[in-house]
């Protein structure tokens, strides 16, 4: 999928607007400058950076309500997939997107994104450093499935529900995990990727 391709979906699929997709090439541009110097995600995927990056971050859209009052945490953001992309996708002042990114390089990156775009989003470092309230969970390319469970478990203590991104041996993962009676999961086909899917962990 090219990049027009990827903006004509974002736009019909996901009501995205044009300043949305010119908040996304900045943060491209920008990305693209730190990558020569600090390779914060791979070489290989620069020049598919609106698909493999963009649009599989703004996909997880269709797995919850960002139009709700509510809070997100994307553990191990890295370069901003998929967190800060939902940050920028978000309208909504009562919807409260946080990151934690414990490399602070890849956090003066996030930082940089954030002041150059102005969006409302909240960068922090360690997971465990504070108390965390939130409805969703975020992940990609952070842990296994099981340590990030096990990370909810141990800091939150409400329902919320978990969404993460991950390649072909997500089943394979998944059955390795014993899950409590009130966590129930679905595996659901990535847009982006044949062999990818989306975990979706529901905790009540």
């Amino acid at each position: 999928m090219n990049e027009n391709e990827v903006k004509a979906l974002l736009k019909n699929n996901f009501n995205l607007v044009e300043n949305d997709l010119n908040n996304f090439k900045i943060y491209i541009d920008l990305l693209l400058e730190y990558n020569a110097r600090y390779n914060l995600v791979s070489k290989k995927t620069e020049h598919i950076i609106w698909s493999r990056h963009i649009l599989d971050s703004v996909q997880l859209l269709d797995y919850f309500n960002i139009n709700l009052e509510g809070s997100l945490v994307d553990f191990g953001s890295g370069a901003g997939f998929p967190g800060l992309v939902l940050a920028i996708c978000n309208k909504n002042p009562k919807f409260h997107v946080k990151l934690f990114e414990k490399s602070p390089v890849k956090r003066d990156f996030l930082n940089s994104v954030k002041d150059r775009i102005k969006i409302n989003v909240e960068i922090a470092d360690n997971v465990y450093d504070e108390q965390i309230n939130a409805d969703i969970i975020v992940s990609r390319a952070f842990k296994k499935i099981e340590k990030i469970i096990e990370i909810s478990r141990e800091i939150l203590k409400k329902p919320h529900k978990i969404i993460i991104l991950k390649g072909k041996n997500a089943q394979d993962e998944m059955n390795k995990v014993s899950l409590d009676s009130n966590y129930s999961y679905k595996l659901e086909n990535s847009i982006t990727e044949i062999d990818s899917k989306i975990v979706v962990i529901k905790v009540i």
